[in-house]
């Protein structure tokens, strides 16, 4: 299978992800995303921005 062949297989693959987040993240992904938030609100606040 030549790179032109395969090209449209693996195009036709990509269109099924969404981009969204997979399903395997682990624990600490989630607690380092919550504490994003968290510091990215506190700092919203401070600003006077809410």
């Amino acid at each position: 299978m030549t790179a032109h062949s395969a090209a449209p297989h693996a195009h036709a693959r990509n269109l099924t992800r969404t981009g969204g987040p997979k399903g395997d993240s682990s624990w600490l992904e989630h607690v380092l995303g919550w504490t994003l938030v968290v510091v990215v609100a506190m700092f919203v606040t401070q600003l006077g921005l809410i």
